[in-house]
């Protein structure tokens, strides 16, 4: 079985922060992490040091290759960042943002 993971830790939210499924917008220094499994990505968040993850609003998403999973991740990490109640971009099979 194939699988990757990303995480990237001192993620400060933009305003307006990052939304979750369980906690609702999560705002200031935050872990983004991403783990693939070969078919789809799933992206949580944590408070940096923290030890409770917390699902990122739209994951799990599709996706078919580890590469697009880690751009993917980046995507995550610079969306958390511009804040605006930042969740998963949906993507196609292919890749593209739908």
């Amino acid at each position: 079985m194939l699988w990757a993971s990303w995480t990237t830790t001192g993620v400060f939210a933009g305003r307006g922060g990052a939304r979750t499924d369980e906690d609702g917008i999560m705002t200031g220094d935050l872990t983004v992490h991403t783990t693939w499994d070969g078919r789809q990505a799933d992206v949580a968040v944590q408070y940096s040091g923290g030890s409770q993850w917390f699902t990122l609003a739209g994951s799990p998403v599709p996706c078919p290759s580890e590469e697009e999973s880690r751009h993917l991740h980046q995507e995550v990490v610079e969306a958390v960042r511009a804040g605006g109640g930042a969740c998963v971009p949906q993507h196609q099979e292919k890749g593209g943002p739908v």
